[in-house]
């Protein structure tokens, strides 16, 4: 180590600063995955929603194309959660907040709203087709 104290202070100073820099990015791309893991599970949900209520009508292209929108949008909320994890396992640890157990949360219901929509708008269907 250098024997300057302005020397070490300087180099200290800087790791500080490189340091906070990089769990501000952390920090920032954390969030971004968050919300975007929200956005999707929630748009997942809504669709199956507007799925069932399609099959309540009898329109049941509509039905199936709302379920085809839920499932894709699932799949980027997937997607976000699988690189949440992938960061993780490598060692860059997500910050645990309310707001990611929101997230999971969201995640979570929508792919039990999904399962249950496909089977609701099957049911629609078979009572349609029975008269």
């Amino acid at each position: 180590m250098d024997k300057d104290p302005k020397v070490n202070a300087s180099k200290t100073a800087d790791i500080v600063n490189n340091a906070a820099q990089q769990t501000k990015k952390t920090n920032e791309l954390s969030m971004q995955q968050t919300m975007s893991l929200i956005m999707n599970a929630g748009n997942a949900r809504a669709f199956a929603k507007e799925g069932i209520e399609a099959a309540k009508k009898g329109d049941f292209d509509t039905a199936h194309k709302k379920i085809k929108a839920a499932n894709e949008a699932l799949v980027e909320a997937h997607n976000t959660q699988t690189g949440m994890l992938t960061q993780e396992a490598r060692g860059n640890h997500v910050q645990l907040t309310l707001l990611v157990v929101h997230a999971q949360d969201h995640l979570m219901t929508a792919i039990t709203y999904i399962d249950l929509a496909e089977e609701i708008i099957n049911v629609y269907e078979k009572f349609t087709n029975q008269d």
